[in-house]
């Protein structure tokens, strides 16, 4: 060996030791960083998770929140639907009553007649029933009772006459009939 490369070589003998311990030193700081990025990524990774389970979670609420507006909505509409019929009825209860007392063949009684006929087909076509009650069962949720008499020919508990019609919107009532009721 020329001397060049035999000193050389004696360098790298005598520093392999100071290397081996150097590259320990390095081989732990490489460690810890590994262990400190690794303990980074677990904490990430769980803020994720939580940060995902807290966004699914708003998703949930807002979907209930734009049902429960949208219910609110069409209860609200239905509700005041009702109430402008309720102030309707009363002009229909009349134009009934004015045609149960008409004159034959009189000109002004035919256009009463047409124009209650419009105001229930109007109601008719907004989903608005007539309560049926005549000869039923009294029942407190669609019949009011205005009178109770004894009969002999209707069954005790049972319907004898209509005084004023009941109405309802849908499966809501929204005038309960006025009845005359069998003892």
């Amino acid at each position: 060996m020329t001397d060049k490369k035999k000193h050389k070589h004696e360098e790298e003998i005598n520093e392999t030791p100071a290397m081996a311990e150097e590259m320990s030193i390095e081989d732990e700081r490489v460690k810890a960083n590994f262990d400190a990025l690794q303990s980074q990524l677990a904490e990430a990774e769980a803020k994720v998770a939580e940060y995902k389970d807290g966004w699914a979670r708003s998703q949930a609420e807002f979907q209930n929140y734009k049902k429960r507006i949208e219910r609110d909505n069409e209860l609200t509409y239905a509700s005041m639907k009702g109430d402008i019929i309720k102030k309707v009825l009363p002009a229909l209860d009349d134009l009934e009553r004015a045609l149960q007392n008409r004159p034959v063949d009189d000109a002004w009684a035919n256009g009463i007649e047409l124009i209650a006929r419009k105001l229930q087909n109007l109601l008719e076509s907004e989903n608005v029933k007539r309560i049926e009650a005549n000869g039923a069962a009294f029942d407190p949720i669609f019949h009011e009772a205005v009178t109770h008499e004894p009969s002999d020919e209707i069954e005790s508990g049972h319907v004898i006459a209509v005084v004023q019609n009941g109405y309802m919107l849908g499966e809501r009532v929204i005038r309960p009939a006025l009845v005359r009721v069998a003892q």
